[in-house]
């Protein structure tokens, strides 16, 4: 396994959360929203428990594709418990398209950085915390940023 790999199913491991209630959601959020506003990302967050959105904001400079590009990247991390930055990573590795590895259409689930499974220790995972707007590398990072920051994990 390539190293970036080993790396992103570290950050998996180290994210991890006791609990996760609709407060949690509100701050990871808010956290979110005030970092994107303080560096002018035009991105659109969205935090959902299992089938409930807890959490949803856009920033100047989305659209609809962005809520778009959400709902595809959820439906991967659902699928595959893992980010859609490592899902998407993987395929790359191993030269392959999620049609050909998993007989997935990309019209229906994105491989692409943004979205991060919330993982609650010893349950596994009950929900995603996902951002669009950026390149999927920046995506995936906000994301992380934010998920240490609450976590207060260096």
């Amino acid at each position: 396994m390539n190293k970036l790999l080993e790396e992103l199913l570290l950050e998996e491991q180290q994210l991890q959360f006791a609990k996760f209630n609709e407060d949690t959601a509100w701050e990871i959020g808010s956290w979110l929203v005030e970092y994107a506003a303080q560096n002018k990302l035009p991105i659109t967050i969205d935090i959902q428990r299992g089938e409930q959105q807890l959490f949803h904001a856009s920033r100047p400079g989305t659209s609809a594709d962005n809520d778009q590009w959400i709902k595809r990247k959820v439906r991967l991390v659902n699928r595959f418990g893992h980010s859609s930055f490592y899902i998407g990573q993987l395929l790359k590795s191993e030269g392959k398209s999620l049609e050909e590895l998993f007989l997935l259409a990309e019209s229906e689930y994105a491989p692409h950085g943004g979205c991060f499974p919330i993982i609650i220790k010893e349950t596994g995972v009950v929900g995603t915390i996902t951002v669009s707007g950026l390149p999927q590398e920046d995506d995936h990072k906000v994301v992380v940023q934010a998920l240490k920051s609450y976590l207060k994990v260096d």
